[in-house]
This record gives structure tokens, C-alpha cells and sequence, in this order.
């Protein structure tokens, strides 16, 4: 009898099931561009929220600026979303409307 089966008094073999084990559904964390918050200030966020060095975050910074939007990671859901309100916290706190959003990878 192999490790993944039971023997039942009434003679039946029955077979253990593993637990099928997903990985999490992974979301894009987005800066999206504005008029007013400033492009040092957009560095520090990514350099601060994201742990990203200097020439990523000035990399992704320019993305912001040029094409409107720029990816910053790419997280499970919840680390994803509290990254999004730390983004949207910081930039409050400095009087910046910075704004980012998450999108299903």
C-alpha cells in the first residue's frame, strides 16, 4: 500500500488528495502621470514604496512622464493594493495628487 492510501475495514483502498496549491493572481502597480506632482518626487516614491535604486526609479519616473503611466512591480493582490494606498498616502501628505491604481497582470 503506498503512503497516499488508506486501507477501510470494509476492504475499499482509499486515496488521500493533496490539496491543490495555486500560485496568487499577480497585479501591475501603475503611477499615473499629473500636471503638478513633481518628477523628484515621483523618484523618491518609487525609490521609498518600491525599493527600487536610483536609475530604476528615474527609468520608470520617465515612463510616467512620456507615456502617461509606468509600472512600479507586480504583486499579489493585497501587497499590491497596500502599496497603491501608501503611494496615495505619501503623495496627500506632500500635497501632490499622484495617483496610482493596480491592473491584473
Amino acid at each position: 500500500m503506498s503512503i497516499n492510501q488508506q486501507q477501510r475495514p470494509d476492504g475499499e483502498t482509499l486515496e488521500k488528495t493533496r490539496p491543490e496549491v495555486r500560485q496568487p493572481e499577480l497585479y501591475q502597480v501603475i503611477l499615473l502621470n499629473d500636471d503638478y506632482t513633481t518628477m523628484d518626487f515621483v523618484v523618491e516614491v518609487l525609490e521609498t514604496v518600491f525599493f527600487k535604486r536610483p536609475a530604476e526609479a528615474h527609468r520608470i519616473m520617465l515612463l510616467v512622464h512620456t507615456q502617461g503611466r509606468g509600472v512600479c512591480g507586480i504583486y499579489p493582490y493585497e501587497i499590491a493594493e497596500t502599496k497603491v494606498e501608501a503611494v496615495e498616502s505619501l503623495a496627500r501628505q506632500h500635497d501632490f495628487p499622484l495617483q496610482a491604481t493596480l491592473e491584473p497582470e
